[in-house]
């Protein structure tokens, strides 16, 4: 899950695509998921738009309060002077950010007038709230070993996953859960059975979850024919025909085959098509 020094060229603009397509944030040279951690690692450098955009537009609220943390370090530093351009950018980000928790933090910061104590409690705050996944994730890796190894039954290990992923949900960054499943399907000691049933329990799973996930097995090149064909004709079989396209844009632009701009310019030619048709219908 490493990751180089992050370029700001651009940056926050990707951010506006993935935003702009349902997506989950990422890193755009290596299509990496932003974790939380990349907000606090001086070995990442995301320039503040490319922060305060991450506040609020990540739909993974964990990433959306990491991001927020950095830009009010930075403003809680500044002289009163030159910190009432932080103090508007923090009224931005409460106004539109999509968390409502990313929301009381922004308001709490500001009401504190940017004090680093109070930026201190939310972080620990933060910081209370990832330890129980991490942990569990943490006990799930060795789960995962113990199949490996052949000392667990293919059932057994689904009960586990279930329980995992119902134990994780909103508690882990979905960078480090998507990074865990993208392994899980492409190991080759892991039995293809349990690759078809993890696969059966991701077709639950909320419909932009399991765009990122299955689109992630099917352009990851470790990933074996079988387990594609198997997710190909599970998706083509139980999923809407709009659906079933995301998916697969989804994976070309993964694989670099079609761009994100490429991507949207499509599914707004669609959405454009279908009202003209529905304006004729009742012309």
């Amino acid at each position: 899950m490493a990751q180089g020094p992050a370029q700001g060229i651009g940056m926050a603009d990707h951010f506006v695509m993935c935003s702009r397509l349902g997506r989950y944030l990422t890193f755009q040279a290596s299509g990496r998921f932003l974790i939380t951690d990349d907000f606090a690692t001086p070995k990442l450098s995301i320039p503040k738009d490319a922060q305060a955009l991450a506040a609020i537009c990540s739909k993974d609220e964990l990433v959306a309060r990491a991001a927020l943390m950095p830009l009010a370090h930075r403003a809680a530093s500044l002289d009163d002077g030159r910190r009432e351009a932080f103090e508007e950018l923090f009224e931005l980000i409460e106004r539109q950010t999509l968390s409502p928790l990313v929301r009381e933090g922004a308001l709490a910061v500001l009401q504190s007038g940017f004090r680093e104590n109070r930026i201190r409690e939310l972080e620990a705050v933060l910081s209370d709230d990832l330890s129980p996944a991490r942990t569990r994730y943490r006990k799930f890796l060795e789960v995962v070993r113990e199949l490996i190894e052949g000392r667990l039954a293919s059932g057994t290990f689904i009960d586990e996953f279930v329980d995992f992923t119902k134990s994780v949900a909103g508690r882990l960054d979905f960078g480090i859960y998507s990074y865990c499943m993208d392994r899980i399907i492409a190991t080759p000691l892991i039995p293809l059975q349990v690759k078809k049933m993890v696969t059966v329990e991701i077709m639950r799973f909320p419909p932009l979850i399991r765009r990122e996930l299955l689109s992630n097995a099917l352009a990851n090149g470790g990933v074996d024919r079988q387990a594609k064909d198997f997710i190909r004709h599970a998706i083509s079989m139980h999923l809407p025909k709009g659906q079933l396209l995301e998916i697969e844009l989804l994976e070309a632009v993964k694989e670099r085959r079609i761009t994100a701009q490429e991507i949207e310019n499509t599914l707004n030619r669609a959405s454009m098509a279908a009202s003209y048709s529905g304006v004729s219908g009742r012309a």
